[in-house]
């Protein structure tokens, strides 16, 4: 290995960059990268390495349900890691952190296909992109044969790097924070811990600080005891965390059902699902329900129009003696006039609609709006999209349930919304003392899809202490307490029923809700500590001397390197 004008350079090892122990040529197979550097035979070939790389690329997918293989997060960036390390020039590094994001992206999207069709593969090449200096990042504190030094960068700022992708994917328009790799960890209680301290961010670094040291451990043998080291220091910050952080304490107990008509299609399909979900609702009389929820869409536009639809869900308020939190996807006047199509959350009481109605804030890029559609509108005419936006709410909102309900504070979100953090931590900040979330994935019955989103209940339960219900229209709905752990039986894919779910509550403080999205800052001082170290060096590396007279050789002829 040799570091030459700031570019690190991986050779077969030092003693070839001086042409000792060989008669070949001097350095060869160090900068141009050898066979023996670079991965030997077919991954040193461009189209197998690409190969290679998408399959890297995908592999994390299988730590997300439905194959849930969280434990598999730990190692599944290795392999790509490892192609990264070995790339021969910073613009083949960029390649392969750009290709295995596409690989990334598909995999964990794939149920999108059959609304995007061949658009997603188009909508992987774009959000890719935000990998390819990821790939240069870590090419670059991985490369060649790391010190000790660059080792404990390696683990603190390629996870950072990583961290810095899902925050920019995180943005509505890119599709929302879907497959951040912090969520595959919903089922394993330290990592739920973690997320009460630092969020779903905190989860993602450790997950990729792990990957990380293992990459060193494999490839890096200068490095193995730096990264040994490293990997006992997450193993301990765990348990730091897992036996200090600031516990939920007990508050009581609810009771809340959940009412899933299951799958009704074909002609008067919104009335049929309205008579579904009030058939299963009748026998929850008696049970002492505190609160009945209804998934997303389950009042269509049709059936609101009629006021007799408000009559009969009265009716069964009074029936069970619990509101109704149903969820409306039709035309509607909001507070401040606006007019327009609506998705809300409305409670419903013994009287009708309390008041309490939330409007979804953050949209579904093309399933629920197309953005530009000036421009994008064709889309309707290929995929699923919109045919017409919905309208968005101003703001979140807490709902309060009556007295007899013990004044209970719920917090409503709706559909993909679950995937945001912010969203979750500002409910609870706003005095929420349940998280409910009202959900549609029909259109994905039968893919990764409806599994992955319930399992973002248990994170938002974790990062802010409080217990969450997933209501789904036909599956999965699901509860969580206030530690993240799974209550009662979830509703599956293939059932039409009706749960009841006693959740415990929870007061106190998560770290996660005091202090915010932290660990992201932190990812950005790292990353701005090393533009700061590397602009410091290139300050101090002394600019190259005029260049001397050519070289003659024993003829007298300008010097012919390597003759």
């Amino acid at each position: 290995m040799r570091i030459q004008g700031g570019r690190l350079q991986v050779g077969r090892n030092a003693a070839d960059t001086s042409g000792s122990g060989g008669s070949g040529t001097p350095g060869a197979g160090s900068a141009a990268g050898g066979r023996d550097s670079t991965g030997a035979g077919r991954l040193a070939s461009p189209w197998p390495r690409a190969a290679a790389l998408l399959l890297a690329g995908a592999l994390p997918a299988l730590a997300f349900p439905a194959p849930g293989l969280w434990w598999f997060a730990y190692g599944a960036l290795v392999p790509w890691l490892l192609l990264i390390r070995t790339a021969r020039t910073p613009r083949r590094a960029v390649l392969d952190g750009w290709i295995g994001g596409i690989g990334f992206v598909i995999a964990v999207h794939h149920w999108l296909m059959p609304s995007l069709h061949v658009f997603i593969v188009l909508l992987a090449a774009l959000l890719g992109l935000l990998w390819a200096p990821w790939g240069l990042l870590a090419s670059r504190l991985l490369g060649g044969s790391p010190s000790a030094r660059r080792a404990v960068a390696a683990v603190v700022v390629v996870p950072s790097g990583w961290l810095l992708i899902e925050l920019i994917r995180s943005w509505e328009g890119l599709g929302g924070p879907w497959g951040l790799l912090g969520a595959s960890q919903w089922e394993f209680s330290p990592a739920l811990r973690v997320a009460s301290v630092g969020g779903v961010w905190l989860v993602s670094l450790s997950v990729l600080a792990v990957n990380t040291g293992v990459a060193l451990l494999i490839a890096a043998p200068p490095a193995r005891t730096a990264a040994g080291v490293l990997l006992l220091v997450c193993a301990l910050s765990v348990t730091a965390m897992w036996a200090w952080a600031p516990r939920p304490e007990s508050a009581g107990t609810v009771r809340i059902a959940v009412v899933q008509p299951g799958i009704v299609e074909g002609p008067r399909s919104v009335a049929r699902r309205l008579d579904r979900g009030e058939e299963l609702t009748r026998p929850l009389a008696g049970r002492g329900v505190d609160l009945v929820v209804w998934g997303e869409s389950s009042i269509g536009a049709q059936a609101w129009e009629r006021p007799e639809t408000a009559r009969r869900l009265a009716e069964l308020s009074r029936l069970v003696g619990a509101d109704l939190l149903v969820n409306v996807d039709a035309r509607q006047t909001d507070g401040s006039g606006r007019s327009g199509i609506f998705k809300s959350a409305v409670l419903v009481g013994p009287d009708g609609p309390t008041g309490g109605r939330y409007d979804k804030m953050r949209l579904v890029p093309f399933g629920e709006y197309v953005p530009a559609r000036s421009l994008l509108g064709w889309a309707t005419s290929v995929g699923k999209a919109a045919g017409e936006d919905r309208l968005r709410g101003e703001r979140q909102v807490v709902m309060a349930l009556p007295d007899g309900a013990s004044g209970l504070r719920i917090g409503p979100l709706v559909c993909f919304e679950t995937a945001f953090p912010d969203m979750s931590r500002r409910l609870v900040r706003d005095g929420a003392q349940v998280l409910v979330a009202q959900s549609a994935t029909s259109t994905f019955q039968d893919s990764w899809a409806p599994a992955q989103h319930a399992s973002l209940g248990a994170l938002r339960a974790a990062e802010n202490g409080r217990p969450m219900v997933h209501a789904t229209l036909t599956g999965i709905s699901a509860a969580y307490g206030p530690r993240g752990e799974r209550v009662g039986r979830p509703l599956g894919t293939d059932a039409s029923a009706a749960e009841v779910f006693d959740l415990p509550l929870a007061r106190g403080e998560t770290l996660y809700g005091r202090f915010g999205d932290w660990p992201v800052y932190g990812a950005f001082a790292a990353l701005a500590a090393l533009c700061a170290v590397e602009g410091l060096r290139a300050l101090r590396r002394p600019a190259p001397g005029p260049p001397g007279p050519p070289a003659r050789t024993a003829h007298g002829s300008p010097g012919r390197p390597g003759r």
